[in-house]
């Protein structure tokens, strides 16, 4: 006979995949929003998306690709027009700092190639472990679980976790579903933290799967009011 405890892992297991079948069906195209061409585009794209939007990178990184089109191009870039140009992704200099050590180092330490361990990806400067998840994710395909903003709130308002620090997060919502699924599982999530459940005021009456929500209430449940709340889910 099964106790209670074991019921309620088995409960939340079955919401939690329940959540991500139904969240493939409502948006079907989530994906990476940064474009890249290879590792080496996501990895600066990511670094540039540090409080910024996908959008507002993605009208930066053309020019910063054509002008430095690899990291032994960019190592050597002048500070001064690198920083004019990625200025509207906000922090720039602190960002063209990081650009400039990262891409140092990549040529440096990995023969200009960025690395697919995550551990010699966080050995880079400025590198933590979401952005080598990112980069395992989406440049290589290797099963990571990305704890951006919205994996981490929806996450807990799901129920899978209540942990704080990202990286149990991580191990918590990857132990409920299998790996495979994992890189599906970060897309869908952040589209639909984007679109549907904000941090303030989630549309919680126009919400796709408010059946297996515990949180449901924290915003509008009035279909009318929370439809109204619905945003594109492209940053």
């Amino acid at each position: 006979m099964a106790t209670a405890v074991e019921v309620s892992r088995a409960t939340v297991v079955r919401r939690a995949r329940a959540i991500h079948r139904q969240l493939g069906l409502t948006y079907p195209d989530a994906h990476c929003e940064l474009d890249h061409a290879d590792a080496w585009q996501l990895l600066v794209a990511t670094v540039l998306s540090a409080q910024s939007t996908d959008r507002r990178v993605n009208t930066v990184t053309p020019r910063l690709f054509e002008r430095w089109p690899d990291p032994a191009a960019l190592a050597s870039a002048d500070r001064a027009e690198l920083e004019e140009l990625i200025r509207p992704t906000g922090f720039f200099r602190a960002k063209s700092d990081s650009l400039l050590r990262l891409s140092a180092a990549v040529v440096a330490d990995d023969g200009g190639v960025v690395p697919a361990s995550r551990e010699r990806l966080m050995r880079l400067p400025g590198v933590g472990r979401k952005t080598a998840n990112v980069v395992l994710s989406d440049a290589f395909g290797v099963p990571a679980i990305t704890t951006d903003t919205h994996v981490i709130r929806l996450s807990r308002r799901f129920g899978w976790t209540d942990a704080a620090k990202p990286e149990q997060i991580e191990a918590e919502v990857g132990e409920l579903f299998p790996r495979k699924d994992w890189n599906t599982l970060n897309h869908r999530v952040i589209w639909h933290g984007r679109r549907c459940c904000h941090a303030r005021r989630p549309a919680c009456g126009a919400c796709p799967v408010a059946q297996w929500c515990p949180s449901y209430g924290e915003g509008p449940t009035d279909p009318t009011v929370a439809a109204k709340l619905l945003r594109d889910p492209r940053g």
